[in-house]
């Protein structure tokens, strides 16, 4: 038990934003374990995935190509992992926290009766000291996720089952490529070994899929507003404002729990994970849980009327005072001096 596996997700011969984030962060577990990195990619006509995945540093790609796998389906998916896992023994096997990995994880880790943490915000290998045993476990996965609501970090560990699983939630982990002229090994899979005839008895006649309107993660500048914006007409500055920079609007979770905002655009722990270059946060005091969403960004300015706010810790600039007077002049001085 050796090597760390990462599950590729994969839509029209792309493989997702997630698991090369995973790649990244499998690569660097691996290099601290003194151990493999693998992949395992499952759907159809899959040439090009070589190409896009080894750069990160995946020494064996497998590669389970046949028309029935695609698109990604429960029983087909599961059935390949199971086998594959219990004939490759990977020490780590992980997957993003998506739709398609929050349906396979739990089903693969139960089959194989080795544990599941969900929904991981951070991945590291680490000591664990079990007292009542008297026992001392070396090189383990420290799984870290929020718990009860985001209200605590929990770091969860699994000393004795294999593989050790976990799902990642996209955004929380960078995406970077460590040679572009890396050299692994491609493996094409005998599908027919692996899964049986009955694991296909779904098929998908018709899909139709609507990408949301809303890019956090891709947009370079956000401004995010918090309770502290006190009404819904107050947050429709931050419409105007983010107009004015080209940017796009989040939320803190005290924000859309309020009404002020829509779901969709929560940061933070139980939301969305940004990374933009500029992130002006209007009116959010700074709980641990928004941090954690957005404190990789690489300008923070923070607006508040608390100069005692948590996020001014983090941020880059201050700026006191009441939203309700500062954005107003924000917009006025960025449609004067933008071009």
């Amino acid at each position: 038990m050796n090597n760390i596996i990462v599950y590729l997700e994969i839509e029209d011969g792309i493989v997702g934003d997630v698991s090369l984030e995973l790649l990244t962060k499998g690569r660097t577990l691996a290099d601290q374990l003194k151990c493999k990195l693998e992949a395992v990619a499952a759907g159809y006509q899959l040439d090009s995935i070589g190409a896009q995945v080894l750069p990160y540093g995946v020494d064996t790609l497998y590669l389970a190509d046949d028309k029935r796998l695609a698109p990604y389906t429960t029983l087909p998916h599961t059935s390949l992992l199971v086998n594959l896992f219990k004939e490759e023994k990977p020490q780590i096997a992980l997957m993003g926290a998506t739709p398609v990995g929050r349906d396979l994880g739990p089903r693969v880790s139960s089959a194989l009766f080795s544990g599941l943490t969900a929904d991981c915000t951070s991945l590291e290998i680490g000591t664990y000291e079990d007292k009542k045993a008297g026992k001392t476990y070396e090189n383990l996965l420290y799984q870290i996720r929020p718990a009860f609501g985001g209200n605590i970090v929990a770091t969860i560990v699994n000393p004795d089952c294999r593989p050790q699983m976990a799902t990642v939630r996209e955004g929380v982990m960078k995406k970077e490529i460590r040679d572009p002229k890396y050299k692994g090994q491609i493996k094409a899979l005998d599908v027919a070994k692996y899964v049986q005839d009955t694991d296909f008895v779904m098929e998908v006649i018709e899909r139709h899929m609507e990408k949301s309107k809303i890019n956090l993660k891709g947009s370079p500048i956000i401004v995010a507003g918090g309770y502290g914006m006190g009404s819904a007409d107050n947050f429709k500055m931050l419409y105007d404002l983010a107009g004015v920079l080209g940017g796009e609007v989040g939320a803190s979770r005290a924000a859309v729990d309020a009404g002020l905002c829509e779901h969709e655009r929560q940061i933070g722990q139980t939301g969305v994970t940004v990374r933009p270059k500029l992130y002006i946060a209007c009116g959010i005091s700074g709980q641990i849980q928004h941090i954690a969403g957005m404190q990789e960004s690489s300008m923070i300015i923070a607006v508040n009327n608390d100069p005692d706010a948590p996020i001014n810790a983090i941020a880059d600039y201050v700026i006191t005072g009441s939203v309700e007077e500062v954005i107003p002049k924000m917009i006025q001085y960025y449609k004067k001096n933008s071009k």
